[in-house]
């Protein structure tokens, strides 16, 4: 078989990001299999034309070994109004090698096209880190997971850092601290996460550094059996020092028992699950969601009480649409207590927040109770297992928040 493929373009994730960011229109090729880009695929700020044709479907009708001839030759056949001319096309598949060959035949084609280098792997595993504030005394950078919705956070002094939630892929932080000159002093959970396993305890080992969490998130939900890993408590206002760093623990029970938002310096609030950007988050993934939702009203409720000048930076976003212009995303209390559906229903009072709450729960995602396992310590995944449990974005906020854009 012969290739072109070393001359085909392809596209790096941090590409890929900055076109979304930008509001670039493109078309997407999808190759994977159709349940797979069911549960997840690339998103923008605006809907992005998409084709999804498992790629062995096209070969089905190959009369060759010459995989990128059979997809031109397929195209000529299928796609001739289907794929844009006048438009940049992406190919995407799982892992960057067949997405590859199918952006070969088609560039001999014509079409401008390029393969997304390292597939939907890669891109799952991609994370962005930006600077989201910068003081004197105090650097917040926010690290995006676009994939996933995951945000974690960097909070910068005096050449230390704490990390807050951090995603398992703990090479980013170590990568990027040192790069800057950072010496990592500290690992903090919102709360046990449930969408995605968390770094927190890898990092904590790795460093040897305290991993703090409320000792209430320290049993697991469903199985009421106790973490398995080492971890600092954290208690209700308590307030952690380091440096010119500031993190006061607000105890805002509800997503789960031990929830906490973390307030920074007097003027951040890392809200983790609690209030995100267009909504808020669910209270069921315990499997107490109509005991926990008057638990979530009160909460909130303190949160509200909070300066209308507080900088809310969320543990998640459910769609990128949510972000700022240059894609970030967190947005002052004042703000959100205007634009927020959820906080709008919580001023409404308890009795009609906890009826919109229960009517508002997307689908249990069944994975979600292994997470929590993987992050108590319970359960040990291997790395493929560990892919397969975060595959798909977040869904920790209310049905509302994932509407079609």
């Amino acid at each position: 078989m012969t290739t072109n493929a070393s001359r085909t373009h392809q596209l790096s994730p941090a590409e890929l990001k900055a076109k979304l960011d930008a509001g670039d229109q493109f078309f997407i090729l999808d190759l994977r299999n159709r349940d797979e880009f069911a549960n997840w695929r690339i998103e923008g700020r605006h809907p992005i034309p998409v084709l999804n044709i498992p790629y062995f479907e096209v070969l089905e009708e190959a009369e060759s070994e010459d995989v990128p001839l059979e997809f031109a030759s397929y195209a000529r056949k299928h796609w001739q109004d289907v794929l844009p001319r006048d438009a940049f096309i992406l190919a995407v598949c799982a892992k960057g090698g067949t997405s590859l060959l199918a952006a070969e035949g088609l560039q001999q084609l014509g079409y401008d096209v390029a393969s997304l280098e390292g597939g939907m792997d890669a891109w799952g595993n991609y994370y962005d880190f930006r600077v989201i504030a910068a003081e004197a005394d105090l650097a917040v950078f926010q690290v995006i997971r676009p994939a996933r919705g995951c945000l974690s956070y960097v909070l910068a002094a005096g050449g230390q850092a704490v990390i807050v939630d951090p995603l398992r892929h703990i090479d980013q932080y170590l990568n990027f601290t040192q790069a800057n000159g950072l010496n990592i002093v500290a690992a903090l959970d919102t709360h046990g996460h449930a969408d995605h396993i968390s770094g927190g305890s890898a990092l904590a080992e790795k460093l040897n550094i305290p991993y703090y969490f409320h000792p209430y998130d320290g049993i697991h939900p469903l199985d009421v059996m106790p973490a398995a890993v080492a971890y600092t408590p954290l208690w209700a206002d308590q307030v952690l020092t380091f440096g010119n760093i500031s993190v006061k623990a607000l105890h805002i029970p509800g997503h789960t028992l031990g929830n906490i938002a973390y307030l920074v310096n007097g003027k951040y609030l890392l809200s983790g699950d609690s209030i995100f950007i267009e909504s808020v988050a669910r209270p069921d993934l315990g499997g107490r969601g109509d005991v926990w939702s008057p638990i979530h009203f009160r909460s909130l409720s303190r949160l509200l009480t909070l300066p209308d000048e507080t900088v809310v930076l969320p543990g998640h976003f459910s769609h990128p649409s949510e972000g700022n212009p240059e894609g970030l995303y967190g947005e002052s209390l004042g703000v959100l207590k205007a634009k927020n559906e959820g906080l709008r229903v919580v001023l409404a009072g308890e009795e009609t927040f906890v009826k919109y709450l229960l009517s508002s729960l997307p689908t249990f995602p069944p994975q979600y109770v292994d997470i929590k396992r993987v992050n108590a310590g319970l359960l040990k995944p291997d790395e493929e297992k560990a892919s397969e449990l975060e595959l798909g974005r977040n869904i920790c906020a209310l049905s509302q928040a994932y509407k079609e854009v």
